[in-house]
């Protein structure tokens, strides 16, 4: 029987708040500092590994976490969300992203199919459109191929898309992959959609648009905006487009479209990149195969989500690392720093994926909590950021945790020896002596040249970012979102809080306003 408690009723909660606080400048120095590197790491999925030594927990702490995920049926809430119970209460709905790319337990049966025959049966149809355009069965009114995709969407719509595309494209153009450069338009902003459409050949595109409900603003007017486009050039708009929406939705069976894939209210747009929101742009642009690689390697790192065994569970004790940092030791913000290129979006998908979900001050129920939840969550790719806001991780007076992501090697295997080292070894050099700098720092007389450490950090190491180990990586960080979620006992699966002012502007719009927003309206022109 589960039960849904609020973190400050359960008994390891006070427990943890008694723990003795780790020294970590102390721990993480010397023999003891090497030690804690070997002995504080998780194998993850794909032969990455989580390694939390520069965290600030010890053996009693962890125990104490334990206890706590034990406590608050972690991995037995997991199993229910899995299973096909109403884990979204606010909308009262399954939660069903991790079917997209396996299946952990029960068959989950709704709206009278079977849920993960549905999801296999969209990719499936996903990848003979793929297939077809590339080998030239489907082709633009001349019969030429299409050598374009361009994704149409915002929110979840675009932002994981992007970053999994951005991930890839290199990869894939080493390992002949590479089938269609993708773009992306989300903004409502004309300038994000005149830019992109500047910048390609319509007659060779191919447009995705994505809108689970067929009524988004943003999408939708940008749809308009690249059927103008279209139009203005001679060409037959449905021939350019497909929708990626749910059955039930306008766009589902228009004759405006090539063809339309099926999603579902079971799956939150911030958790979609496996599903046919990522799958059809990335099919498009890298060939379905590799789709399916990417979806291989998260449906393995799920299953050790479920693993019961904190210490073998890298996005639970990642989660319960985070809760410690957030709710225990005081720290608001999380710094996700990818030593790869290629992650450049990354941080910018999991500050949605994160503060989206876990953005909330009631319960399941609807009740106010007396407890911190979700930490502000941005970042910026290394060596880049250390040039820009790592003064104030190091030197600032708020604590800030890090999640470090490296990689011993780069995908495009092209490098130059300088001053006895490659450009490979100098990323990885930094990534490793910044650890070991936030964590122990270095004592000066000069105060403007102290350090004082104690500035906690976890990373994740892995080979190189491949399809597999991207897919794996995505669904850590989705289960670590989910777990806390848990923990904090809110619902991690609806976003009312983007709701009001989507509201607001179709007052403005249709010149329904008074008071101060009125006179903002009048002041911007509208």
């Amino acid at each position: 029987m589960i039960t849904w408690n609020n973190l400050d009723t359960v008994k390891a909660y006070e427990a943890l708040k008694g723990a003795e606080k780790v020294n970590l400048a102390e721990v993480m120095s010397g023999e003891n500092g090497a030690a804690r590197v070997k002995n504080y790491s998780v194998p993850m999925a794909e032969g990455m590994a989580f390694n939390y030594a520069a965290k600030q927990v010890d053996d009693k702490v962890l125990k104490i976490l334990a206890d706590l995920a034990e406590e608050m049926q972690l991995t037995e809430k997991f199993a229910a969300l899995y299973n096909g119970e109403v884990i979204n209460t606010g909308e009262k709905r399954m939660v069903l992203h991790h079917m997209t790319r396996g299946q952990l337990g029960d068959a989950v049966v709704a709206d009278g199919v079977d849920k993960r025959a549905f999801y296999v049966e969209q990719q499936n149809k996903i990848a003979d459109l793929a297939n077809k355009v590339h080998n030239g069965e489907i082709t633009n009114a001349a019969g030429e191929k299409f050598t374009t995709v361009v994704q149409i969407g915002i929110g979840g719509s675009d932002l994981g898309p992007r970053a999994m595309y951005l991930a890839l494209e290199n990869w894939a153009k080493v390992n002949n992959t590479f089938k269609m450069e993708a773009k992306f338009i989300s903004n409502v902003d004309p300038d994000d959609a005149a830019a992109v459409l500047a910048g390609i050949d319509v007659a060779h595109s191919l447009f995705v648009l994505v809108s689970k409900s067929g009524t988004t603003l943003e999408t939708l007017t940008n749809e308009s905006f690249v059927k103008d486009a279209l139009k203005n050039a001679g060409l037959d708009a449905s021939k350019h487009m497909i929708a990626v929406t749910s059955e039930t939705s306008p766009l589902a069976k228009s004759d405006d479209y090539l063809a339309a894939f099926f999603m579902d209210d079971y799956i939150g747009g911030r958790f979609s990149s496996t599903s046919g929101v990522g799958g059809a742009v990335l099919s498009l642009a890298f060939g379905p195969d590799v789709f399916a690689q990417f979806l291989d390697g998260a449906a393995a790192e799920d299953k050790l989500a479920a693993n019961k065994n904190v210490l073998e569970n890298p996005a639970l004790l990642d989660a319960l690392i985070g809760v410690y940092e957030r709710n225990v030791l005081g720290y608001q913000n999380t710094a996700v720093l990818p030593y790869s290129q290629a992650l450049s979006r990354f941080p910018a998908h999991l500050q949605q994926l994160d503060m989206e979900s876990n953005g909330k001050s009631v319960n399941r129920f609807g009740e106010p909590v007396n407890y911190v939840t979700g930490p502000v969550i941005f970042g910026e790719p290394g060596t880049n950021g250390q040039h820009s806001f790592y003064q104030l991780l190091h030197q600032g007076t708020d604590i800030v945790p890090l999640q470090f992501l490296g990689f011993k090697n780069s995908q495009m295997g092209t490098d130059v020896v300088i001053q006895g080292s490659t450009s490979q070894q100098k990323l990885c050099a930094n990534v490793a002596a910044q650890i070991v700098a936030f964590a122990c720092g270095k004592a000066n007389d000069n105060r403007n040249k102290n350090f004082e450490g104690g500035r906690p950090s976890s990373i994740i190491i892995g080979d190189q970012l491949t399809p597999k180990s991207l897919g794996a990586l995505l669904s850590h960080f989705e289960n670590k979102v989910m777990h806390q979620g848990f923990v904090w006992n809110i619902n991690s699966f609806d976003q009312e809080g983007v709701q009001l002012g989507k509201v607001l502007a179709q007052k403005v719009l249709a010149h329904d306003t008074d008071g101060a927003l009125k006179v903002y309206s009048d002041l911007l022109n509208i």
